[in-house]
C-alpha cells in the first residue's frame, strides 16, 4: 500500500480546494458519544506484541487513540468487536451488520474511524522524528466505490464519498503543516471498506507489522491533535 494515489489525481471529484473548505467540525457538546472507534481487523499486531494480549494490537491503540480524544472534549465509544479471528477475507462484510446496529443505535455518532495497522515489506520501517521521539507514521485511506476504467461498482454505492474525501484530506493537509513527515500519501482503492454509513468516515493505517508498540503509541498523540484540530473546525479555510 505504500504506492498510493495523491488527491489531485481523482477524477469528477470536488477540486482540491473546495476539499479543503468543507466542513468537518462536530458538535462537541453532546451528552452520548459523537465518535465511533472501531477495528475491521482486531487482531493486527506489531513488532514486538505480546501473542494473545490484546492491548498489544491495534485494539489497544484504538483505547489510547479515545483516552486522548477524550482528553480533547469528544466523547468516543470504543467498539472491540472481532470481525477477522478466522479469516481477513469477509471481515468488511462481517462486520457491516454490527455497525449498522452500532450507528441506529447510537444516532448522536458523527465520526467513524476505523482504524488498521498497514502490511509492508519487512525490511521497510514507517517511522518519522516527531519532537525527539520516532514515531510511527499514518496514513488515510478512501474507497472510491469505481474502478477507474469501468466506472462506478454498482452495488458499492456511497452516498458521502464526497465528504469521505474532504475528511481525509482536511487530516493530511493538518498533518502536513502540524507534523510534516507524519502521513504518508492518502491512498485510493476501488471498494467501499464500509465507509458508506457516515459522511465525516475515516479509515486510518497507523505504522505497519514491522513497527514497534512505543512507535504506534507515540503516534496517537498527534494522531488525536490533527483530528481534534479538524473536527473542532480550526483548520477551517474561509
Amino acid at each position: 500500500r505504500e504506492k498510493g494515489i495523491r488527491c489531485t489525481q481523482i477524477e469528477n471529484h470536488n477540486n482540491i480546494e473546495e476539499m479543503r473548505k468543507k466542513d468537518c467540525s462536530i458538535d462537541k457538546n453532546m451528552e452520548k458519544p459523537g465518535i465511533l472507534i472501531y477495528h475491521t481487523h482486531s487482531e493486527e499486531a506489531f513488532a514486538d506484541s505480546e501473542p494473545g494480549k490484546e492491548e498489544d494490537t491495534i485494539v489497544g491503540a484504538g483505547e489510547i487513540l479515545a483516552g486522548y480524544l477524550e482528553q480533547y472534549g469528544f466523547k468516543v465509544l470504543h467498539h472491540k468487536g472481532k470481525y477477522d479471528v478466522k479469516s481477513r477475507d469477509y471481515a468488511y462484510s462481517n462486520a457491516l451488520p454490527e455497525l449498522e446496529k452500532l450507528l441506529q443505535d447510537n444516532p448522536e455518532i458523527q465520526v467513524v474511524i476505523d482504524l488498521h495497522r498497514d502490511a509492508v515489506a519487512e525490511g521497510t520501517k514507517l517511522v518519522t522524528q516527531l519532537q525527539g521521539h520516532q514515531v510511527a507514521k499514518v496514513m488515510f485511506f478512501n474507497g472510491l466505490g469505481r474502478i477507474k476504467n469501468k466506472g462506478e461498482i454498482s452495488y458499492l454505492k456511497n452516498p458521502y464519498l464526497e465528504e469521505n474525501l474532504a475528511f481525509s484530506f482536511q487530516m493530511k493537509v493538518a498533518c502536513d503543516e502540524y507534523y510534516p513527515g507524519f502521513a504518508r500519501k492518502n491512498y485510493l482503492r476501488a471498494y467501499r471498506y464500509n465507509m458508506h454509513l457516515c459522511p465525516k468516515t475515516l479509515l486510518i493505517e497507523l505504522g505497519a507489522q514491522t513497527n514497534t508498540k512505543e512507535e504506534i503509541h507515540g503516534a496517537l498523540e498527534p494522531l488525536a491533535h490533527v483530528l481534534s484540530m479538524v473536527l473542532s473546525g480550526e483548520n477551517q479555510i474561509k
